[in-house]
């Protein structure tokens, strides 16, 4: 018999174990948040303010003018037209990148989750030893091969290079989540007669969601965040906010604007970073079911 105790529950007791376990995280929590509190409060303040060596100090006033400029009027080199450009470029990357990556993906994990061809364990293994060998090797030969399809700088050919980079881990996550379905549910489907394609669209991918936003929050990041592929492959007609904040910071055309700096770099973290917080409960719930399942 369960019985309650009339006074609500006991308050946590206080260990050593517990105190050392929050100090932890409070340190983890200042190592990451401390550099965008500098951001932050260098973005707002004047270059006079900069000049004084505090950059912990709050601002004297909000000096907003440095993000518009940030965003349209940073120069890289003769060309001020700040990191505006280069946010449409990393649209246009990150979201055909992101879709074909994540759907082939889907479609590798499911094929070799249920269907099983001939040699899927060695080409399974193969795809993730890929995955792991350094992207730089493998630059000038996908040049050349891009010179010679006609695919180099543009952003058709940048797209190709991020799907290709990306299946590695993407067929992963939906390998061991797919590997964690009940066989019945796939037999199921086909003794009602559907094939390959009807049972990965209609009941494979609407089961797997939370894998879908996992994966694409991990594309999503990676992509809008990468630097060598696209200034690599992309051309200088289609750069990225990386490739063109990089460009922003390393000028040095008279004086070094610290502030605007600043301002460009949080604009161009600003994207991944909503989108994880406005996803996080679905981001959660997919790594939780990919650690149970498969």
């Amino acid at each position: 018999m369960t019985t309650v105790n009339p006074n609500g529950p006991r308050p946590a007791r206080i260990t050593a174990g517990r105190v050392g376990l929050y100090a932890f995280l409070l340190a983890v929590a200042l190592f990451f948040l401390v550099p965008l509190y500098v951001m932050l409060v260098t973005s707002v303040k004047t270059m006079s303010e900069i000049r004084q060596g505090q950059i912990f100090a709050l601002p004297a006033g909000l000096d907003w003018s440095t993000w518009q400029t940030a965003w349209s009027g940073a120069c890289m080199g003769l060309q001020c037209v700040g990191v505006r450009v280069g946010f449409w470029n990393s649209v246009r990357i990150t979201l055909p990148s992101v879709a074909l990556s994540v759907l082939l993906g889907a479609l590798n994990g499911y094929a070799l989750s249920f269907w099983r061809p001939k040699g899927s364990t060695l080409l399974f293994g193969v795809l993730m030893a890929g995955g792991l060998i350094p992207y730089q090797i493998f630059l000038y030969p996908l040049v050349r091969m891009m010179a010679v399809t006609g695919l180099y700088g543009s952003i058709t050919g940048v797209v190709v290079v991020h799907v290709i980079f990306g299946l590695p881990l993407v067929t992963l996550l939906f390998r061991n989540y797919f590997m964690g379905v009940p066989d019945e549910l796939y037999r199921a489907a086909r003794v009602d007669g559907a094939g390959f394609w009807r049972i990965f669209f209609e009941v494979m991918l609407p089961i797997s969601i939370p894998m879908v936003v996992v994966a694409s929050i991990f594309q999503f990041t990676g992509i809008w965040n990468d630097f060598l592929f696209s200034l690599v492959f992309a051309g200088t007609d289609n750069l990225p906010m990386t490739v063109q904040l990089n460009n922003i910071v390393n000028t040095t055309m008279g004086e070094r604007a610290y502030n605007v700096n600043m301002a460009a770099t949080i604009l161009t973290a600003l994207v991944p970073l909503a989108i994880y917080f406005l996803s996080g409960r679905w981001f959660v719930s997919g790594i939780t079911a990919g650690a149970v399942k498969g």
